[in-house]
């Protein structure tokens, strides 16, 4: 495609980027308001100066203090020790955000899932129906703000790349509009770190060529910038700079892997504690599978030894599995195959790839018939998961719980 043609191509369409603002933080927020005020970090372990793991996400009144996501839970706490650290709690926002996907749905059907706070939404054939995309953005915010008490900042341009850098540009509850043939004024005066792909390595190669800003990116020769990041990325670079981005927003996108993992308080000398916790993960991610309709075929382990250094091992397996009977066993072998007794566990994880074909798979699995291991209803690992999910789904999370699951003093309590 000519840089005219793309151009051209580029400012038919109206392109929407909506990102929720600390969404983990804002739901939190909105279920209990004596947080709001306050700075609120997201935390795997909330044991404030203690926690081993990073912050997953914080509100903006923590960012104030220099909290930021991945930044580690004892710095948190020392840059802003009266602030809220809270548990994630993921099932919660994953509710939220399929609420939130059928707002965006409520307008086009052309939406592509980023995470579950964030999506591209193609609105141009929606614009006769709706209004502009400045008209739509503004009834997409409305009905968040409305529908779930929150707030979402949304960028407008005519393609991905230049949307997405606008939805960031005035948060929170921000709306940054990019009329058809500004996109390259927009980006000029942005600092290079704006540039989509452009990491630490490409930007320090950019700024050997005195590249401050993208507006000097944009000025530079195409072979210039070929010569000093290779053919692919300079290219690349080359028309991102002048706002150029034909890509489609790519609808019904799925994930390609499904996995939950934890970073112990402590270093863990415990097999009996490490192997639990693996269970838990194990009976999270079959959840999280038969939620979206999947099933996944091989099984990865992730294992981090104290001093950080880390190993993974996967098996496939010959059906796909969405249940904590098939994935346990397999996850507890592969730990066990890694394990080395004489070490103390940092992390431990699990997830599932190669998914099956979510329609297709999941009939299979509850309304076929067949023999042993299949995953079939006749299965009794099957009829048990779809009794705890439906109590889940009465009841609430938690509803069932796993007795493997409990706690040392728990158990002997029972």
């Amino acid at each position: 495609m000519t840089d005219s043609s793309h151009r051209h191509a580029t400012r038919e369409r109206t392109i929407l980027h909506v990102d929720m603002d600390a969404f983990y933080a804002a739901v939190e927020i909105r279920e209990d308001p004596s947080l709001a005020g306050r700075p609120v970090v997201i935390v795997s372990d909330p044991r404030a100066g203690r926690g081993r793991g990073v912050v997953s996400t914080a509100n903006y009144e923590a960012r104030r203090y220099g909290i930021h996501s991945a930044m580690p839970i004892s710095r948190a706490w020392r840059l802003c020790p009266r602030a809220a650290y809270v548990r994630p709690r993921i099932s919660l926002y994953a509710r939220v955000s399929l609420q939130i996907f059928e707002i965006f749905r409520g307008f086009t059907d052309q939406v592509e899932p980023l995470s579950l706070d964030e999506a591209f939404l193609d609105v141009t054939a929606s614009r006769e129906l709706f209004g502009d995309g400045p008209v739509i953005a503004k009834a997409i915010k409305a009905q968040i703000s409305r529908d779930e008490s929150l707030t979402a900042s949304v960028g407008v341009a005519t393609s991905k790349y230049v949307a997405k850098v606008a939805s960031d540009l005035d948060k929170p509850d921000g709306l940054v509009i990019v009329p058809a043939g500004g996109e390259r004024a927009f980006l000029a005066p942005l600092d290079l770190s704006r540039l989509w792909g452009a990491g630490a390595v490409s930007q320090k190669k950019l700024r050997r060529l005195r590249v401050r800003t993208i507006g000097d990116v944009a000025r530079l020769d195409r072979a210039v910038l070929e010569a000093a990041l290779g053919r692919a990325m300079g290219g690349r670079f080359h028309h991102l700079a002048r706002g150029e981005d034909d890509r489609p927003v790519a609808r019904g996108a799925t994930r390609k892997s499904l996995g939950k993992e934890v970073t112990f308080g402590s270093d863990q000398d415990d097999r009996e504690h490490v192997e639990r916790t693996l269970f838990g993960l194990c009976d999270g991610v079959a959840r999280a599978l038969r939620r979206r309709s999947l099933a996944g075929r091989t099984v990865h382990l992730k294992l981090r030894w104290e001093g950080f250094e880390t190993h993974t091992r996967q098996l496939t397996l010959e059906e796909p599995a969405a249940t904590t009977e098939r994935i346990w066993p397999v996850a507890r072998e592969l730990f066990r195959e890694l394990d080395d007794p004489a070490r103390r566990v940092r992390l431990i994880g699990v997830s599932l790839t190669s998914f099956a074909g979510a329609a297709a798979s999941q009939l299979s699995m509850f309304e076929g018939s067949g023999g042993p291991a299949t995953g079939r209803p006749d299965d009794a690992d099957v009829r048990i998961a779809s009794a705890m999910d439906a109590l889940d789904d009465r009841f609430g999370r938690g509803a069932v719980t796993r007795a493997a699951l409990l706690d040392e003093e728990t158990r002997r309590k029972s």
